[in-house]
């Protein structure tokens, strides 16, 4: 019998893998989560799965999303990353990567992780949601809000309220994995 799913992963196997892998799994790894805020960012205005599709790409072109080697970048750099075709190629997207960078070190440096910053948001746990239809799930909550007005005063960018929700689907924060799903019963 095929396992049910949330129907939103059904158009490719790169989908399918990564809602069964990672999508909702609580992400505790700081790199994993920078990779996260970093995809997530790029992902504004476009979909997953074009993200999803230059991953391994992304990986390459920004150092494995080691944040202390990003937030070191010059304009060389810079523009080294304008010129991949494999990558999503908007300045202000990788500029806020870089910025973004630096700030996730002070974070880390300032909370011990960004983990401990980031998480502090759903008091460090899992937010379980119930929802039955793909249609139930919001793009943002009073917590993404919360969380996106935070980081935007603490200088992050492109971290608007719909970016830190599906921040915090992908690394865990919130289950939204609807009820039929086989998922939903695995993580909570």
């Amino acid at each position: 019998m095929e396992k049910q799913r949330c129907a939103w992963c059904e158009g490719s196997d790169l989908y399918r893998a990564y809602h069964d892998n990672e999508w909702g799994v609580p992400l505790h790894d700081d790199d994993l989560l920078f990779e996260f805020l970093i995809l997530e960012g790029f992902q504004a205005g476009l979909s997953w799965s074009t993200i999803l599709n230059k991953r391994e790409n992304f990986r390459i072109a920004f150092d494995s999303f080691d944040a202390r080697i990003v937030a070191n970048y010059n304009d060389e750099k810079l523009e080294e990353l304008m010129n991949n075709a494999g990558i999503i190629r908007n300045r202000l997207k990788i500029k806020a990567a870089i910025t973004n960078a630096k700030l996730f070190l002070e974070k880390q440096k300032e909370f011990g992780s960004f983990d401990k910053y980031i998480w502090q948001f759903t008091s460090y746990k899992t937010i379980t949601n119930r929802f039955k239809e793909l249609a139930e799930v919001p793009a943002t909550s009073a917590i993404s809000d919360a969380m996106s007005k935070q980081l935007k005063k603490d200088g992050f960018k492109f971290v608007g309220s719909t970016i830190c929700y599906a921040f915090m689907q992908a690394t865990g924060m919130v289950n939204d994995h609807v009820l039929s799903c086989y998922r939903y019963g695995e993580i909570i």
